[in-house]
Formats: structure tokens, C-alpha cells, sequence
């Protein structure tokens, strides 16, 4: 199910004036907020309903024939509690025409490629992205023949040489997963212009608060809402946001075709996460630079990953093209083994290891790139060989001075080992 402004009665503008826009914070706290689904109070009801009933047989066959958001039909395309949520994710993307909403970020993936590839076509996927976003490319999609390439998420010049004829589409993911690699969104995606190839970007790093991915040239930005919009650790989902008409009906067809639909439960909980996301993206990217600052000047430290940070990797490219940041970071250990990274993580107590991010607690992962990678080495070229064995944090709400202890006392046990 999807939903974009203006399929419903009511103010759907997103701005204050004609001329004024309103801003982030404004637009998280009222999109989504019409009055024909919150009746007097302040939030979408949950509205749980696998039937809708038609007054008489005119107004059923008026709706069969009427497939459009904010329609009454079946439980399968929606009601206003899920359709709030799209038109609230759709009014905080800049240049979004509308919204789909998925059971989960992968979810969200996989059916956004379908709506855009078919058997024949070819499928440029980054380097560095999200390791179920390979499986995906390399799994489901290949099988249906669609062929996969991976390129360097780095490489601008030789980005154009990775097309052929038979290629309809690009996946972006910046900063890249576990690595770190901010990409040249705006030159790479004007490329894929260039070649007719659809560009799609998950950007659930930094959110389209933080990176406006439409605008900056991508014709669909993918979340998943799992991380910064739920923002509690106890519920999945994803989205899609496409920038023209064409697209974005191409991703819900797909979508209601594939059977999908999120519970209306969960997107009331998207909801009250969504409202809260900001102060919570600038609580967690300032204790997160904190601690990038505090890793980089460890013995034990090779290499901070996080754009964030001024002399690390990517930091130009993310201090043009971003307006914002996540908690999300990686280092690599200087000449450790894999047992004394173990302990380094098994020693901390305020990072629980587990994946996914974005929640208010923190997390930490240990990740070894060097099997997932195809188009690019790792460890990249200059760097010590021995320097290879990597940790992710999710950086949470916890106090960052606290944060740091643990880390501390972890990097003392490691050397212990």
C-alpha cells in the first residue's frame, strides 16, 4: 500500500505559506495528521479491518474500479492508519511524488528492484551495500534473470564504463553498510540518467533528514524503518519513496500484486516513532562523533570509519551532499586477532551484540568484509594487511561518557586475551 498528498480531502501541502516551507521538525510532528483519519484526537485510531463493507452494490463497484489511496476497498490496500504513514514519510522526503510501505527494509529492497527490472536486464549494485542487498541481487533476482555486477562505490570515473544496453537499474547505499563509504550520489546517479537506468539508494543511515536522496538525483529512496523511524527496537517495516507518478505507481502495483501489507499496528508505531526521530538522530550523531574522536586516538584503533568525523574517510563528500548523521560507525583493529576481538566484545556491557541499529539502546557487531567484497579488495590498498578485523557500533541514547568506559574496559580486556 502506498499513499502521496492529495489522494484525500484535507491539507496535504506541507508548508505554512506558499512560500514558506515548513521544516523537518514541524513536518515530523504534523504529517500525516488530517482530520479525516484523526477524527478529534491526536493520532491515526488503529484501524484493524481484513473487510470494509460498500452501503450498496454501486458503491462497491465504484471502489473495484477506483484503485487508489485513501480508497476503501480491501484490508490489503490499507486504511488510514497505514496511509497516515505514508503521506507522513512521503511529506519529510524532499521531491517525493508518494510512499510504499513494506513488512521490512529487505522487503522493502527486493520488491522496489522488482517494480523496476525485469528477466534480461542488468542490475549495478554497489560494492559496499547491505549484505542481504547482495543476497538479494544474487539470489532471487538472478533466478528471475536478472543479471547482477558490482562496482566500486568509489570509482566516479569508471562508474560509466559498468553500463551496457541491457542495464534498467543502479543500487546506491551511502554511507555504504559496515564500511562506511560516502558515495558521489549527485555525479554517479546523473550517470545512470545519462544511461536511462533507474537509481535507487537505501537511505536508511541518514534518513531523508539527513540526506535528501531524491533530490540530489535518485529516482527512489528506500528505509528501513526497523532503525531511525521506530527508533525502539520492537518493530520491522520499510518504505520506498518514489519522485515521479510513473515510478511510483510501478511500485505499488508490484506491491499489491506481491500480496504485501503492513499491520496497522505497526504503522501506528511507526507513527509515534517518526515523531521523535529527529531529537533522537541528534542525540545519537552527537555522542557518536564524541566517540569516533575518542577511537581515533586509541593505539588500538587502525581506522574510524564514520564520515562524520573530519579526518576520516568520505568526510568532504558527506560535509557537501549530508545535512545530517546517524549513530552508526565502524574501526578496524590494529594487527588483532580474532580472539581478542571476541573479548573486546564479549567485555562490554552497554553494547548488546545483536544486529540492526537505529534503536535507543546501543549495539555492537564484529564484521570481516574480506568474503563479501567482489568488485573491490579489502583491506583497501594502503593499508596494513594485518589491519583487517572489523566492529560496528550502534551508538544509543546512553549517556556518552558511559559509553566510553565501556569501551575502554573492553579494549583493556582485549589486550589481556
Amino acid at each position: 500500500m502506498g499513499w502521496r498528498p492529495g489522494n484525500a480531502q484535507g491539507n496535504g501541502s506541507g508548508t505554512l505559506s506558499e512560500d514558506k516551507p515548513k521544516r523537518p521538525g514541524t513536518r515530523l510532528v504534523e504529517a500525516g495528521r488530517r482530520q479525516e483519519w484523526t477524527g478529534p484526537v491526536v493520532n491515526p485510531p488503529v484501524w484493524r479491518a481484513s473487510t470494509h463493507l460498500y452501503p450498496n452494490e454501486a458503491a462497491r463497484k465504484a471502489a473495484q474500479a477506483n484503485n487508489v489511496d485513501g480508497q476503501f476497498y480491501y484490508g490489503r490496500r490499507g486504511a488510514p492508519t497505514q496511509w497516515s504513514l505514508c503521506e507522513a514519510l512521503t511529506e519529510i522526503e524532499p521531491g517525493a511524488f508518494g510512499t510504499v510501505i513494506y513488512p521490512s527494509g529487505t522487503a522493502a529492497i527486493v520488491q522496489a528492484l522488482m517494480a523496476v527490472l525485469r528477466p534480461g536486464d542488468v542490475l549495478l549494485v554497489t560494492d559496499n551495500a547491505y549484505e542481504p542487498s547482495r543476497n538479494i541481487a544474487s539470489g532471487i533476482l538472478k533466478r528471475f534473470g536478472v543479471t547482477p555486477r558490482f562496482f566500486d562505490p568509489l570509482d566516479v570515473e569508471g562508474f560509466a564504463a559498468q553500463f551496457c544496453d541491457k542495464t534498467k537499474a543502479v543500487l546506491f547505499e551511502s554511507p555504504g553498510s559496515l564500511t562506511m563509504e560516502v558515495q558521489d550520489i549527485p555525479a554517479l546517479s546523473a550517470v545512470a540518467r545519462e544511461k536511462g537506468a533507474v537509481s535507487l539508494i537505501d537511505n536508511t543511515w541518514a534518513s531523508p533528514l539527513g540526506f535528501p536522496a531524491l533530490e540530489r538525483g535518485c529516482d527512489i529512496s528506500i528505509m528501513s524503518l526497523t532503525k531511525h523511524v521506530s527508533g525502539h527496537s520492537d518493530v520491522m517495516m520499510g518504505s520506498a519513496s518514489a519522485r515521479d507518478e510513473r515510478l511510483y505507481k510501478r511500485l505499488r502495483a508490484t506491491a499489491q500484486q506481491m500480496g504485501n501489507i503492513v499491520s496497522p499496528d505497526d504503522a501506528a508505531l511507526m507513527l509515534r516513532g517518526l515523531r521523535t526521530m529527529e531529537v533522537r538522530l541528534e542525540r545519537e550523531t552527537k555522542s557518536a562523533l564524541a566517540i569516533a574522536g575518542w577511537l581515533s586516538g586509541r593505539e588500538e584503533v587502525a581506522h574510524v570509519l564514520c564520515p562524520l568525523l573530519p579526518a576520516a574517510p568520505g568526510h568532504d563528500l558527506w560535509q557537501r551532499d549530508f545535512t545530517g548523521g546517524c549513530g552508526l560507525l565502524s574501526f578496524i583493529l590494529r594487527g588483532r586477532r580474532e580472539e581478542q576481538r571476541a573479548a573486546f566484545v564479549d567485555t562490554l556491557e552497554l553494547f548488546g551484540i545483536g544486529y540492526s541499529w537505529g534503536g535507543f539502546e546501543s549495539l555492537v557487531i564484529p564484521f570481516d568484509p574480506k568474503g563479501i567484497r567482489t568488485a573491490t579488495p579489502w583491506p583497501p590498498g594502503g593499508w596494513d594487511m594485518d589491519d583487517r578485523l572489523g566492529i560496528r557500533l550502534s551508538v544509543g541514547l546512553e549517556d556518552p561518557q558511559d559509553l566510553i568506559e565501556d569501551l575502554d574496559r573492553a579494549f583493556t580486556a582485549m589486550d589481556q586475551a
